[in-house]
C-alpha cells in the first residue's frame, strides 16, 4: 500500500487521540459494568466513571456536570431538545426562530415540527454568513418557543456572536439552543457566561469517539419543559434513556481534558496553518476567494476557486489528499450547499467550493504539499477548459 492520503476533512470528523484510546480500553475489557448496576462493584465503578467524564466534559464548556446529559452524539441531542421543547408546549401557538445555514439536523427537525403545526422562522444571513441581530429580535414573538442557532457555521467556520444572541433570548424568557459542535474543543465556549440554555456538543468532532454527545439543559426548571424523546429506563434524569455508552463516555471526558489545556495553543497553531495554506494557494491560483472570511473558526477554509469542478477535483486529488465539498452530513445529496447558497453564491460557484479543515495532527509539510497540489490540479483544470 502506498502513503495514505493527507486528512484535511477535521470538520466532518477528527481523529481518536491514542490517549483517549488508552483511557477507554479498560472500559471494553476489565470494567465492563452498567452504570445502573447499584449492587455490586462493576456497576459502582462504571457509574463513578460517567460522572468523572460528565465533570470534565463540563469543565470545558463552562457547565454545571448535573445539567448535562449524554446522547448518542450532536443530532440526537438537536432532535430532543427541539422536540422536546416543541411537545411541551403542544396545545398552544409555537415558534421556532433559526437560519437558513443551520446544519441539517436543525433544519431537518424544525422541518418535521412544521408538519405538526410549529411555525418556523428562518433568519437570512449576508455574504460573510452572518445573521442580522436585529432581524433576530424582531422575529421573537409571544408565541416564541425556541431561538436555535449554532456557535459556528461546519461548513465556513463563521461564528455567530452568541452571547449577543444569548442576551437576547434572556431579554425576552425565550430558551437558546445552540448547536455548538463545532466550536468545543477548538474555541473557548462559556455556557454560563454566553447564556446559553441548551448546548449541543459531540465528542468526534474533539478527537474522541463517534457514538457519543451530550446536551447541556441550563436548570432544572427548564429540564421540566423538554419532554424526553426515549423512553425505557429513566436514564440520564429521565431524559435519555438506555444504557450508557461507558467506554464513549469516557472517551469523551478525556477528550475534553485534553482539548481544555491544549486548545489554546492549538488553535494559535492550526490558525497559522490555515493562513499559511491560504497564502500559498492564493499566490499561485489568482482570484480564489475565502467564503466568510469574517469571524470564523482559526482551522476553517471555504474556498472558492475561480474554474473547474469541486467535485471532479477532489476526485483527481483523492490519492493524495482527503478534503471535502461541505458538510458530511449532505455529502450522499449531491446538491449545491444550503449554506453557501444562503450567503448569496451562485449554484456554480457553489460547485466551485471546497472545505479545508485542519485538526491537531497536520503539520506544516502537509499543508505545503496540500497546497502545491491543489494549485496545480486548479491550474490544469483551467488549462483542459481553455
Amino acid at each position: 500500500m502506498g502513503r495514505r492520503p493527507i486528512y484535511l476533512d477535521y470538520n466532518a470528523t477528527t481523529p481518536c487521540d491514542p490517549r483517549v484510546v488508552e483511557a477507554m480500553l479498560p472500559y471494553f475489557t476489565e470494567q465492563y459494568g452498567n452504570a445502573a448496576s447499584a449492587d455490586h462493584r462493576y456497576g459502582w465503578q462504571a457509574k463513578q466513571a460517567v460522572e468523572d467524564a460528565r465533570e470534565q466534559v463540563a469543565r470545558l464548556i463552562s457547565a454545571r456536570p448535573q445539567d448535562l446529559v449524554f446522547t448518542s452524539g450532536a443530532t440526537e441531542s438537536i432532535n430532543l431538545a427541539l422536540k422536546g421543547i416543541a411537545e411541551a408546549n403542544a396545545g398552544r401557538d409555537s415558534h421556532i426562530v433559526t437560519c437558513k445555514t443551520e446544519h441539517k439536523a436543525v433544519l431537518d427537525t424544525c422541518a418535521y415540527l412544521e408538519t405538526k403545526g410549529c411555525r418556523v422562522t428562518y433568519l437570512e444571513v449576508d455574504r460573510q454568513g452572518r445573521i442580522d441581530i436585529k432581524a433576530l429580535e424582531a422575529s421573537i414573538g409571544d408565541d416564541t418557543i425556541c431561538i436555535a442557532l449554532m456557535y459556528a457555521n461546519n461548513e465556513t467556520g463563521v461564528i455567530h456572536p452568541v452571547k449577543l444572541i444569548g442576551a437576547i433570548a434572556r431579554k425576552h424568557g425565550v430558551p437558546f439552543l445552540c448547536d455548538a459542535t463545532q466550536a468545543v474543543g477548538k474555541i473557548p465556549v462559556h455556557a454560563g457566561a454566553d447564556a446559553i440554555d441548551l448546548l449541543v456538543c459531540s465528542a468526534h468532532k474533539l478527537y474522541g469517539p463517534k457514538g457519543i454527545g451530550a446536551l447541556v439543559v441550563r436548570n432544572a426548571e427548564l429540564r421540566a419543559h423538554v419532554l424526553p424523546q426515549q423512553h425505557g429506563g429513566d436514564h440520564e434524569g429521565g431524559l435519555r434513556s438506555g444504557t450508557l455508552n461507558i467506554p464513549g463516555i469516557v472517551g469523551f471526558g478525556k477528550a475534553a481534558e485534553l482539548c481544555r489545556y491544549e486548545m489554546a495553543a492549538a488553535a494559535t497553531a492550526m490558525q497559522q496553518l490555515r493562513d499559511r495554506l491560504e497564502y500559498r494557494l492564493r499566490n499561485n491560483v489568482p482570484h480564489v476567494m475565502v467564503n466568510g472570511h469574517a469571524d470564523r473558526l482559526p482551522h476553517v477554509s471555504n474556498l472558492l476557486l475561480p474554474r473547474g469542478d469541486a467535485e471532479q477535483l477532489l476526485l483527481s486529488l483523492s490519492p493524495y489528499l482527503a478534503l471535502s465539498r461541505g458538510s458530511a452530513c449532505s455529502g450522499l445529496v449531491r446538491r449545491p450547499s444550503h449554506v453557501l447558497k444562503a450567503m448569496g453564491l451562485s449554484d456554480g460557484e457553489a460547485s466551485r467550493t471546497i472545505r479545508i479543515s485542519l485538526g491537531r495532527f497536520t503539520g506544516a509539510e502537509e499543508v505545503d504539499e496540500a497546497a502545491d497540489r491543489l494549485a496545480h490540479a486548479v491550474l490544469e483544470a483551467e488549462t483542459v477548459a481553455d
